[in-house]
């Protein structure tokens, strides 16, 4: 992040619903990682979504256990 600011990331199905809450909360400038544990969640292609201050970015991954 090149500047301070509040910081969400949230992991979605494939039908749009919130599986999990990864961070939602202030973040200082600079680079900064989360884990993400998905031995709750069935195998398959999951949706997650960045968001900070006016930056927004959806990518998908594949959960393979």
């Amino acid at each position: 992040m090149p500047t301070a600011g509040h910081v969400t990331v949230k992991v979605f199905d494939l039908l749009g619903c919130e599986v999990a809450t990864l961070a939602d909360e202030m973040q200082e400038a600079g680079y900064h990682a989360v884990d993400f544990d998905g031995a709750s969640l069935a195998s398959g292609v999951y949706i997650y979504r960045l968001q900070a201050g006016s930056f927004v970015s959806s990518r998908k991954m594949m959960l393979m256990k």
